[in-house]
């Protein structure tokens, strides 16, 4: 095995074992926001309401995640890929150990969820920086040909740190009664998150830096402002990436959140019934995501993702049917096909995103496109979700509301050109949106 091959494969895989924990850490307050949160830091207000208190601290670390992308891509683009990823691994693993020992309103009253919420926003701040770095680490490193499937590691690391944090969220749940998961148990993944942060740390150190980065280093060809450059020299880049994305988020945390404020509050079934049909899903996509972006270095980048969306749009109709079913096998089946739509939007998605701005302002471009679209979109997704259902009392509203969602993905996509084949050494030439705008144009 070559010198660049091996270092190529270590990239790959701090870059997922860094995402990985990332998003373990991410997943675990999503899920305790819906199951723990409302009851210990909301416990004054009724249900309906500390649910949306709970998610609304949620939605905190979405707002942060651009901010993080900003700073974080600054530094990116300037000092350069390994080292802010290992600080933003940091950022993120120490607040989500603080949350782990959070007192809650029982104990010091109004200050718990406002800790609560300023902790959140620190994961969000970590997560934004995280995600372009990762991606643009997998994506420099190694054949161009692959690039597609190179980048979609990182973005397994959503489905392997949902698995990690659900899988021993239900766990826990599982052999402990409510009242001692709901004092203590549910700290224990938040704490061990301490631990698990210096596995990433010493594979992450282990890398080198992206030969691209260290090309335009030696060339003194950094940007002394990158986000500026980027809002002056990428504008259609930066509204391709920040609409294609939107529908993904959207559809992305009706089909792993709310399923689990629906099942719960309106269906009345037990939470493990949503956990584990998501769980299983979220499995799949371990496989599922480098498949997709693997296809994408065969077929191109938007038809596969189109696909995605597609899928997705057709499959926010028979959703709710088949949860409204009661039925495990069904909302298993439900939640199953939804994240295979998800995987086909996701595993093209990095590359897609990444390969549309120049080397030297990639990860302040990549990074703010992807980041901001997370605020109209996963942020407020399952928000949205609770008050359409509250307003119509029908999961129709809430699958429209998908589908708007991901038409608009598709328009992002149509004002995109084909990535696939683009040289990531060259200056893209920023143009207007062409005239033919068909996804496959």
């Amino acid at each position: 095995m070559s010198g660049s091959t091996q270092q190529t494969r270590r990239v790959i895989l701090a870059s997922l074992i860094g995402t990985s924990l990332e998003w373990y850490d991410f997943f675990l307050y999503t899920t305790a926001a819906t199951l723990v949160f409302p009851k210990l830091f909301f416990p004054s207000l009724d249900p309906f309401n500390a649910t949306l208190a709970s998610l609304t601290t949620n939605a905190v670390a979405f707002i942060a995640r651009p901010l993080g992308g900003v700073v974080f891509g600054h530094f990116g683009d300037r000092a350069g890929r390994k080292t802010v990823l290992v600080v933003t691994l940091l950022l993120m693993g120490v607040s989500t150990f603080l949350i782990g020992v959070l007192p809650g309103y029982a104990s010091v009253g109004v200050a718990a969820p406002i800790l609560l919420a300023l902790l959140r926003f620190v994961q969000g701040m970590g997560l934004g920086g995280e995600w372009g770095g990762a991606v643009i680490m997998s994506l420099e490193h190694g054949d161009g040909r692959r690039r597609g499937f190179n980048a979609s590691w990182p973005q397994v690391g959503v489905p392997a740190g949902y698995v990690l944090a659900t899988g021993l969220l239900t766990l826990l749940s599982f052999f402990q009664s409510d009242a001692a998961f709901l004092s203590w148990g549910w700290r224990v993944p938040f704490l061990l998150s301490g631990v698990l942060v210096f596995v990433g740390l010493w594979v992450r150190l282990k890398v080198t830096e992206s030969p691209l980065f260290s090309e335009v280093e030696q060339q003194g060809a950094k940007a002394r402002m990158p986000l500026v450059e980027v809002l002056r020299t990428h504008p259609r880049a930066l509204l391709s990436a920040f609409t294609a994305r939107i529908g993904v988020d959207v559809a992305f945390y009706i089909f792993t959140a709310y399923i689990i404020v629906y099942i719960t509050g309106t269906l009345g079934l037990d939470r493990s019934v949503a956990l584990n049909a998501v769980l299983i899903g979220s499995a799949l996509q371990l496989a599922l995501i480098p498949l997709f972006g693997a296809l994408s270095d065969r077929l191109g980048r938007r038809p596969v993702y189109l696909a995605g969306v597609v899928g997705a749009a057709v499959w926010a109709f028979a959703f709710f049917p088949l949860l409204d079913s009661r039925s495990f096998p069904l909302i298993t089946l439900a939640a199953v096909v939804a994240l295979i739509t998800h995987a086909a939007m996701y595993g093209p998605q990095a590359a897609f995103i990444a390969e549309l701005f120049s080397t030297r302002l990639r990860y302040s471009g990549a990074s703010m496109g992807y980041q901001v679209a997370g605020i109209v979109g996963g942020a407020l997704a399952p928000i949205i979700a609770l008050q359409l259902f509250k307003s119509f009392q029908s999961t129709i509203a809430v699958s429209v509301y998908v589908v708007i969602a991901l038409a608009i993905t598709a328009l992002g996509l149509a004002i995109a050109p084909e990535t696939r084949d683009v040289d990531l050494s060259a200056e893209p030439a920023e143009t207007t949106v062409p005239r033919h705008v068909g996804p496959f144009a």
